[in-house]
C-alpha cells in the first residue's frame, strides 16, 4: 500500500496546506467539501502542488512533520 505526503495551495487565502494520506483523491474532495469542518474550509478550492509517495506510513510522518518544521513557503 502506499502512502502520500500532499501539498495543497489555495488562492484564495493564498496559503499552503501540507497532510497525509493513503488515498489523495479522496482526501482532496473532502477538503473541498461541504462536510469539511477544519480551517482548510476557507481556502477551498484547494489545489494539490505537490504529492510524493512513501512505502509505509512511518515514512510519509517523517517527511510530513520535517516539512511542517521548515515552517517556509521557500522550501515548500
Amino acid at each position: 500500500m502506499s502512502y502520500f505526503v500532499y501539498i495543497l495551495y489555495s488562492e484564495k487565502i493564498d496559503k499552503y496546506y501540507v497532510g497525509k494520506t493513503e488515498n489523495q483523491k479522496v482526501r482532496l474532495e473532502f477538503h473541498n467539501s461541504d462536510l469539511n469542518r477544519i480551517w482548510t474550509k476557507r481556502g477551498q478550492p484547494w489545489e494539490i502542488v505537490k504529492l510524493i509517495e512513501f512505502e509505509n506510513s512511518t515514512l510519509s510522518s517523517k517527511s510530513e512533520r520535517f516539512i511542517k518544521k521548515q515552517k517556509s513557503r521557500k522550501f515548500i
